[in-house]
């Protein structure tokens, strides 16, 4: 296995806040993204890749993003379930995006190194097999929230080093390896990195955009797309929101559609790409401390300026001023499990909706 790892209110261009039936839309062509999920919504089902697809088809999904897979005692991803989720995902018209990909070259949780090349070729291998290009890259950790942790300038030196010494197996093999902008790097830094790589957009290396982890790495969703947005070939659709606390911010997931995430915007934007990715809805349980008020933490984030924070405490002032039926609050990670189906299939039917008005502006 492996892992990632009231009413609705939506903000716009111009507008304030709205119900769903005055949501602030924008133009987009609804025929160009496909709406799905990401397996590890559903982790607590325990479901096999072939039930998570059935699962995905029976709520109206229109495609995985495999970032975690559960197996049964002695059954491997080996061929012959590769073949048989490429036969159901094409007999059903799903689109599949695969994980297992890495591009930190360290066990996060020791900082032993690791040889990256076997874990992506092995993954890339799959998602080939798949008729996917693209494979999930997820290191995890959070890494500048600890004292242990290497610099993060030396991460950079270390991953781009090691990341280039997969350009022509990744390339020759068509797959792009995404990096989610998980807790690792953000977009300004995933920049820098690119271009340490000496990557191009629409080669080996992308982004898979996690539209409530650029809350907790300080970063406006909507600013935050829109920097990397040449790089972009997956989405982890994920609504969330902000609050104020003793030590700072508190990021916290939310329902699609419930949350501080403007994803008319961010649609808005993809939908300026040649290739505009599936959006993959992510959502589980937790919340993240963001101590902002501590220097040294908030000196480890250094392209965030005055005006990105102020934006974020606006944010968090967003949900305070909401009705209180309308407020949203950090669901526990043990209460997902009671949660997920339910949460999970209306973020697929909030998301479609959203969309679906901003096609119809």
């Amino acid at each position: 296995m492996f892992g990632a790892g009231g009413g609705e209110i939506w903000q716009g261009d111009v507008c304030g806040k709205r119900g769903i039936d005055d949501v602030c839309t924008v133009v987009v062509d609804m025929s160009r993204f496909r709406i799905g999920i990401d397996s590890y919504s559903l982790s607590p089902l325990k479901l096999s890749p072939i039930e998570v697809l059935e699962w995905a088809a029976r709520h109206g999904a229109e495609g995985v993003q495999f970032s975690e897979v559960n197996l049964p005692a002695g059954r491997h991803v080996d061929e012959g379930l590769l073949a048989e989720m490429a036969q159901f995902a094409r007999e059903r018209d799903l689109y599949l995006e695969w994980g297992g990909g890495q591009h930190i070259p360290f066990d996060t949780s020791t900082w032993q190194r690791c040889d990256l090349g076997p874990i992506n070729l092995r993954a890339a291998q799959q998602a080939k097999a798949l008729g996917t290009r693209v494979v999930r890259s997820c290191s995890g950790g959070l890494m500048r929230w600890h004292d242990d942790a290497p610099s993060t300038e030396a991460l950079l030196r270390d991953t781009a080093r090691e990341l280039k010494k997969l350009k022509s197996t990744l390339t020759d093999m068509g797959v792009t390896l995404a990096i989610e902008l998980h807790f690792e790097f953000t977009t300004f830094e995933l920049l820098r990195l690119f271009e340490m790589c000496e990557a191009e957009p629409g080669g080996y290396l992308g982004i898979c955009v996690d539209t409530m982890n650029l809350l907790t790495m300080l970063e406006d969703p909507v600013a935050g797309t829109e920097r990397v947005l040449p790089w972009v070939v997956a989405v982890h659709a994920k609504d969330g929101g902000l609050a104020l606390t003793e030590g700072g911010l508190m990021s916290f997931t939310a329902e699609v559609g419930q949350g501080v995430v403007d994803f008319p915007r961010i649609v808005q934007r993809l939908s300026r790409l040649e290739e505009p990715p599936n959006l993959s809805i992510e959502d589980h349980g937790g919340s993240f401390d963001i101590p902002i008020l501590d220097p040294t933490f908030l000196s480890r984030f250094p392209d965030l300026t005055v005006g990105d924070l102020a934006r974020l405490l606006q944010l968090a002032a967003e949900n305070e001023r909401r009705p209180p039926e309308w407020r949203v609050a950090p669901l526990a990670r043990s209460e997902w499990p009671t949660h997920c189906e339910q949460r999970v299939a209306a973020g697929i039917e909030k998301l479609k909706a959203i969309v679906r008005r901003g096609q119809q502006r």
